[in-house]
């Protein structure tokens, strides 16, 4: 407040002086309201003197000191304003910093749950493999079975009709019947040659 005070009288003094000390008729010949010779003009200067120091000092004890406090409520406002702004900023940072820990974590126990799947379905289907190729090897085994069993059994009725055939060939070609068992083993011996048997 005196700061401001000091500075309006520095403003004021120079142009009093300069009236005060003039010489009136250097002035008076051009300025008539500058002619202190005039008794009006005295009392004009004189109350404005008066004027100006009464302002002086209603400026001094009311006005400026209310002027600053306004100044000093809003620089507080405006440094509450700037730390609320710092604290916001912190507690973003934070925030922000919490954001990419939750998200690293999440990113990391996808991929750790997405690894375990694959490993799990590769186990299940490893699993499944051997039991389709169990599966399979005791189908196939039983299928060589029916057919080992299936093979004999045509072996077996093949015998008979291949006896019959071959005898009633040698009959018409010799005109003779051969023995059974004679025709048999041989039959048997032609089998074994061509492994049919």
């Amino acid at each position: 407040m005196r700061k401001l005070s000091t500075a309006f009288l520095s403003a004021l003094a120079p142009s009093a002086v300069v009236m005060v000390l003039a010489p009136s008729s250097a002035v008076a010949d051009t300025m008539p309201q500058m002619d202190f010779h005039n008794p009006l003009t005295l009392d004009q200067v004189g109350w404005m003197a008066v004027i100006l120091v009464v302002l002086y000092f209603a400026l001094a004890r009311w006005g400026l000191p209310e002027i600053g406090k306004v100044l000093e409520n809003r620089a507080a406002v405006i440094a509450r304003d700037l730390a609320a702004a710092r604290a916001a900023k912190l507690e973003a940072d934070a925030a922000v910093k919490a954001l990419n820990a939750t998200i690293s974590q999440a990113r990391a126990a996808a991929q750790a749950a997405v690894a375990k799947a694959v490993i799990d379905a590769k186990a299940h289907a490893a699993a499944e493999a051997t039991a389709l190729a169990a599966k399979l090897e005791a189908k196939l085994a039983e299928a060589e079975t029916q057919i080992a069993t299936a093979r004999a059994a045509a072996l077996a009725a093949i015998k008979p009709v291949a006896a019959e055939a071959a005898g009633t060939i040698l009959l018409k070609l010799t005109g003779t019947q051969p023995a059974a068992d004679q025709l048999a083993t041989r039959l048997d011996a032609a089998l074994a040659a061509r492994k049919v048997a």
